[in-house]
């Protein structure tokens, strides 16, 4: 599955200084998932704190809108 960052994404990941291997690992492997309105939120913990990236998804393709730390 081929996984698309946003330029909003983009420019929270360097804001943030979350990695993109991070938000891979995230999404890849969460800890928690959810489902609210259409959207889904990789919930992942770090040695630092724990992140949530909030993602749109298809049958091909994941595009990620936006991560934050929780």
């Amino acid at each position: 599955m081929q996984i698309i960052f946003t330029n909003h994404a983009l420019f929270r990941i360097e804001k943030r200084g979350i990695l993109k291997e991070e938000i891979i690992d995230a999404i890849k492997y969460p800890d928690k998932t959810l489902k609210k309105h259409g959207l889904y939120y990789y919930q992942k913990r770090l040695n630092r704190g724990a992140i949530e990236v909030c993602c749109e998804k298809t049958e091909r393709i994941i595009n990620v809108v936006t991560i934050y730390w929780i």
